[in-house]
């Protein structure tokens, strides 16, 4: 009778971390819909505060929570194996030392993840097809940090048919992209620049990639309100691409940041000052709590 019970709780909490999450192609279809009123929620690096950054545990608990989309990032391996890693070299997120690159990938898995306080765990470097096997059919994938990678990376988007689950993003130029990477331009891959408002050329990129591209998104940066407000950010809805800001940390949103919203306990001068100014997806290291906050204000499923 024990058995029997233990066995349907396993079962009843399954289905309940099964049931927080929707299926990949509702939120694909949210995420190139202009008109939606969701606000989708971006892990960095996936749920890096409960698993090491850019793990498969972090994948995975950024997909139970609810997570529309999961940030990653690129390295590749001595032998061309493209790996998930945020930084140049090994060393703060691994037990390894030095560049990702001087290694095989069979000697990388000799190295394990540390995680966020740079304590060593047991779970080992994932590689960006196996991340892709696993986000299949459960969340987008947004690719950082590996814009060097892109046609190899798109080589295994289409092995594991999840063309469509990815967003490539780069700070460069609508011409530079245009004469690198041309051909991921178009189809079902997503491309989404990166502009920080605070630049000088900031009008000039937003307008060449509103004439030559209609991108699905912008993600756009600024240190302070005033740099927001003198932008033409407001353009970017009107041509019926959404708006993605960071809530990281200050200097990316002018303080309106994950910090302002949990530890100084004022969401509405946090995500809310963000969401009122034309945020469609906001990237995040508070992804359970974001969503949270925008199923109380009817904005996330």
């Amino acid at each position: 009778m024990f058995r029997l019970s233990f066995l349907l709780l396993c079962s009843c909490l399954t289905l309940a971390a099964q049931a927080q999450h929707r299926p990949v192609q509702d939120i694909i279809r949210e995420f190139h819909n202009p008109h939606s009123k969701e606000v989708l929620v971006v892990a960095h690096r996936g749920d890096w505060r409960y698993a090491p950054e850019n793990s498969v545990l972090s994948l995975e608990r950024s997909i139970e929570m609810g997570v529309d989309v999961v940030e990653i990032d690129l390295k590749k391996s001595k032998d061309g194996i493209l790996i998930l890693l945020h930084d140049q070299t090994l060393d703060r997120t691994t037990t390894g030392r030095g560049k990702p690159s001087d290694y095989t990938w069979e000697e990388l898995q000799k190295f394990t993840l540390k995680n966020e306080h740079g304590g060593p765990t047991r779970q080992k470097i994932m590689t960006f097809e196996d991340c892709m096997q696993r986000a299949k059919g459960k969340v987008m994938i947004n690719i950082d940090k590996g814009y060097d990678y892109y046609k190899e990376a798109y080589e295994i988007l289409e092995k594991t048919g999840t063309v469509d689950h990815a967003i490539i993003k780069s700070n460069k130029t609508y011409e530079e992209v245009r004469s690198e990477n041309n051909s991921l331009l178009t189809g079902k891959l997503a491309f989404m620049p990166i502009v920080n408002l605070a630049n000088s050329d900031a009008k000039t990129i937003i307008e060449t990639y509103e004439k030559q591209l209609k991108p699905v998104a912008y993600e756009l940066n600024f240190n302070s309100e005033q740099v927001l407000e003198q932008s033409n950010y407001l353009s970017i809805p009107k041509t019926g691409s959404k708006i993605w800001f960071n809530s990281l940390w200050s200097s990316l949103n002018a303080g309106h940041d994950d910090e302002k919203s949990i530890e100084e306990k004022n969401p509405e001068a946090g995500w809310g000052w963000l969401i009122n100014h034309g945020a469609k997806l906001i990237q995040t290291d508070r992804p359970q709590e974001l969503i949270e906050y925008l199923k109380k204000k009817n904005l996330h499923p």
